[in-house]
């Protein structure tokens, strides 16, 4: 027989072999074994697996003991030497501590009972003065402050601007508003009372009842981003310039006055087109506190070993944690955000294992990678992108799984898709890998809506694949799309759609076998945005 006839069989022969032999381990990822590792992951008391939260940490040690009971290696290096599956890091915030209210015998609480706008801390609890300053203003035609001495006292004003009986308004003297009325006023407002010596600002609120009450709840979710993580320890410079919002009940508390007696005052100022004659005091004692806070948390890695190639590596990642526990005490268990990745990780670990372990392991190097702070700004992955565990320029790819077992509605009657995102931004060898790995063994619809550039959404840039992109490694992002219980207490294990997760998990296995297998290291061809 012809030698060169001979040799193709063989090489076909052999390309067969392998295919099976693929075929054969991903048939190991069943929605069974996805299941038993998700009502561990998403229980309730793991607590939503907050970030550096003893759930996340609960979570992560799941994961390292199945990493090791799978025989992946640790890489990771403790202080004193050791190897760990851990990639310990440090997250940092400044917190509110203690803040609340004292007035008229009664303590109003923080986010409850009145919000906060503008950033404050006191040296401890204080106990200060207070006067009724009108509507805070300082103008020409119009000023709250003459003849009234603020120094050293917290003053109680009126949101808004005074207008007369026919609504013009006095400070312009028509019926325009001015800038001592709307959403960025109390920045005007507080920079005048504080440069008139004044200690605190309140401002009463125009609105009450249920709308305020609703106000101070949308409020609150707000003040989070004063709670924000960050890399690096938070330097805050406090300017002390803020302001608490009250409800006219609490403004009234503060003057040890009325409800009514306050709207009495509003009115004196619209008939007499002045402000008021003798402005009323009280008394306010006051706590605001913030404090610097450190998350302690950690990335889980496993590493398989390839074989002639394993100085090269595919990372597959997925990230552990979620958004804990709400404000209401309801528990987010992120079954799907990002459970769903997490134990899709924990079964192509398990396949890829079972296939060294039985002669059949990846010529390349693999790496299991569970990040942590996906939820707080892809912290995790951006961690391990400036302190990776193996080198950067070995990475092949890197496969990212975040929330793959819902459908939207976009899919309601076609449950049989995922979203495929980046795959051809940077190599386009690897959009035809997961193109050919679908065709042949899973023929799912291949949806590649949010890769287009023009995304409104651009998921592209808002999962952990992105801090590999950024380096230059190829990434396929896989996710199934947005539903009603996305950062929700409604993300349960019971809505998983597990025959519908396990072959996009097989995709995953099937394409970073042949990424692990090929001869040729993919190339990087492309830079698309």
């Amino acid at each position: 027989m012809n030698k060169y006839l001979l040799g193709g069989l063989l090489l076909t022969a052999t390309l067969g072999q392998a295919q099976d032999k693929a075929t054969q381990y991903a048939e190991t990822i069943t929605p069974a074994d996805l299941k038993k590792h998700l009502v561990i992951i998403a229980s309730d008391s793991l607590e939503g697996r907050d970030t550096g939260s003893p759930g996340q940490k609960k979570a992560a040690d799941y994961v390292a003991k199945h990493f090791k009971q799978y025989g992946l290696q640790p890489i990771a290096t403790e202080t004193d030497g050791s190897k760990s599956y851990f990639q310990k890091y440090n997250l940092y915030r400044k917190t509110w501590g203690d803040v609340y209210v004292k007035a008229d015998g009664k303590t109003y609480n923080f986010n409850q009972d009145f919000f906060l706008n503008g950033l404050l801390t006191t040296p401890g609890e204080v106990s200060v003065p207070t006067v009724f300053a009108g509507y805070g203003i300082d103008a020409s035609l119009y000023n709250d402050y003459k003849n009234l001495d603020v120094t050293g006292k917290a003053v109680v004003l009126l949101e808004g601007e005074p207008q007369d009986a026919n609504g013009k308004y006095l400070v312009n003297d028509n019926d325009q508003k001015s800038s001592w009325s709307g959403p960025q006023a109390w920045q005007k407002k507080a920079a005048t009372a504080l440069a008139k010596g004044a200690k605190y600002v309140f401002m009463v609120s125009e609105k009450e009842g249920k709308e305020f009450d609703q106000l101070v709840r949308q409020r609150s979710v707000m003040s989070r981003r004063f709670n924000a993580m960050s890399m690096k320890p938070v330097d805050e410079s406090l300017s002390n310039m803020a302001v608490f919002t009250v409800s006219p009940a609490m403004g009234a508390a503060l003057l040890d006055s009325s409800p009514k007696k306050l709207n009495d005052l509003k009115e004196e100022i619209a008939k007499k087109n002045k402000p008021v004659a003798k402005a009323p005091t009280g008394k306010v004692t006051l706590k605001v506190e913030r404090n610097s806070e450190t998350i302690y948390t950690e990335n889980v890695a496993g590493y398989l070993e390839g074989t002639d190639k394993k100085d090269e590596v595919v990372v597959i990642s997925a990230h552990l944690d979620h958004i804990g526990i709400s404000a209401d005490g309801q528990i987010n268990n992120g079954a799907d955000d990002d459970g769903s990745g997490t134990v899709s990780l924990l079964e192509l670990a398990e396949a890829f294992s079972k296939a060294k372990a039985e002669g059949n392991g990846p010529r390349r190097s693999i790496l299991f990678l569970n990040v942590t702070g996906e939820e707080k700004g892809l912290f995790g992955s951006e961690y391990y992108s400036e302190n990776p565990l193996l080198p950067l320029a070995s990475t092949v790819a890197n496969l990212n799984i975040d929330m793959i077992g819902r459908v939207d509605k976009e899919h309601a009657n076609d449950p049989k898709y995922v979203y495929i995102i980046g795959s051809d931004k940077l190599s386009s060898e690897l959009h035809a890998i997961s193109e050919a790995a679908n065709a042949e063994h899973i023929g799912y619809k291949l949806d590649y809506t949010f890769n287009d550039p023009k995304d409104p959404n651009r998921f592209y840039y808002r999962s952990d694949h992105y801090n590999f992109a950024k380096k230059g490694i190829p990434v396929v992002f896989y996710f199934t799309g947005v539903h009603e219980d996305y950062h929700r207490p409604g993300d349960d294990v019971e809505k998983i759609m597990f025959d519908k997760q396990a072959p996009i998990v097989k995709l995953v296995f099937h394409t970073a076998w042949t990424l692990a297998n090929r001869e040729a290291r993919i190339k990087v061809d492309s830079n698309k945005p």
